[in-house]
């Protein structure tokens, strides 16, 4: 029931019209915000307000144009208080939308994307956390510290277990840099299942019309042993993201 792999096809005409017209959008909005980047000199807490409502914007046109949404289910999962939060990564959608779905939160990034122009600039200046894979050693290091700054600034801190997008029903990758993380923040961990992918799927210009779903699971406690919380996180995540998927309706059904 899966249609991530043949995101490659042609979708259809439709499908196709209304996600170029999205992706021109997008472009446009980058474009002409070029020149207020000067703004980003003003305090963190304004240019956090702009780009709130420019990725506000951005969801709208994405369902209005491409009929492409998306629900949040779990919402009372989310601790009060700053924790860690290891997402599903599938596709650019989440790293748009938990800008807004959380609040103020601090993403784990690299630092090549804060170079982009305007977009990246925004990353910069909202202070979200770039590691610096040639640092090598060091870089994990870093991590570290500059999760447990945001934190103690009261900002939970988004990771992505795998580091890159995944195809949906891959076989997972998670990397060490999320157990460090949760052994040095001591701070329950949130896992975050979702499906985007099958309606966004990466490496491709198409957005299928549907509705995504970003599901946020129990937190789980700090002062697990590396092997449990790993296994525990990773089951979570991955069966839930993969019952999802299996639930959403095929794009090229919806087309």
């Amino acid at each position: 029931m899966l249609p991530a792999p043949r995101a490659r096809r042609w979708p259809g005409l439709g499908v196709a019209l209304r996600s170029l017209v999205f992706l021109a959008l997008v472009l446009t909005t980058l474009v002409l915000a070029a020149p207020f980047t000067v703004l980003l000199v003003l305090p963190r807490s304004c240019c956090l307000a702009v780009v709130r409502r420019l990725v506000r914007f951005w969801l709208w046109a994405l369902k209005v144009l491409t009929g492409l949404s998306y629900e949040v289910r779990g919402r009372e999962n989310l601790p009060t208080t700053p924790c860690l939060i290891a997402s599903k990564h599938q596709s650019a959608f989440e790293t748009i939308a938990l800008q807004v779905i959380l609040d103020d939160p601090a993403f784990v990034l690299k630092r090549e994307l804060t170079l982009i122009p305007v977009a990246g600039w925004a990353m910069w200046r909202l202070n979200h956390i770039r590691i610096d894979r040639a640092a090598g050693a060091a870089a994990l290091m870093n991590l570290m510290r500059d999760a447990r700054k945001r934190l103690d600034e009261g900002r939970s801190v988004v990771i992505f277990p795998e580091g890159t997008r995944r195809t949906p029903l891959a076989p997972p990758d998670y990397k060490p840099g999320l157990i460090a993380l949760y052994r040095s923040l001591k701070a329950p961990c949130v896992p975050v299942a979702l499906n985007s992918g099958v309606f966004w799927p990466r490496r491709s210009l198409w957005r299928y019309p549907g509705r995504i779903v970003v599901e946020v699971l129990p937190p789980i406690a700090p002062g697990l042993n590396a092997k449990a919380f790993e296994t525990r996180l990773q089951d979570a995540i991955e069966s839930r993201s993969a019952e999802l998927a299996r639930a959403a309706t095929t794009p090229s059904a919806q087309d």
